[in-house]
């Protein structure tokens, strides 16, 4: 992999590292629906990484998620239920964003720290193996 590209995909799991360790504030603070949104955000940094690593490119947040749904998960490199998740959490994220009605409240933040974990962490794994 070229430098440039190497110092990209870097800097963008920091970034998704970064801000799924933010999360924790929002939740001491009980902000809910900001807490879905970072966590949407540091999942969407993470992909984002991945695809760039492959030369895949996206022009808009469901684009990302489609490329990432047919290149990583219905191959198998990343698991069916991390896709599901990122499906999941992109329209948690859209309505938290822009549905006034929705409020998340803490059993719903809560459920999805460790599979937006365990996605990031598999993204990892697979730049390290460089599959």
């Amino acid at each position: 992999m070229n430098p440039e590209k190497s110092e990209y995909v870097y800097r963008r799991i920091a970034n998704a590292k970064r801000t799924l360790d933010e999360v924790n504030i929002h939740i001491e603070n009980k902000l809910w629906n900001t807490a879905v949104n970072r966590l949407y955000y540091a999942c969407f940094y993470a992909v984002t990484a991945l695809l760039y690593n492959y030369d895949l490119d996206t022009k808009s947040h469901s684009g990302t998620q489609t490329v990432f749904g047919h290149h990583f998960v219905k191959t198998g490199i990343i698991s069916k239920e991390s896709g599901k998740f990122y499906t999941k959490i992109f329209g948690m994220r859209q309505n938290a964003d822009y549905e006034d009605e929705i409020e998340y409240e803490k059993e719903d933040v809560l459920q999805l720290l460790q599979p937006a974990t365990d996605l990031i962490s598999a993204i990892e794994d697979v730049l390290a193996k460089g599959k």
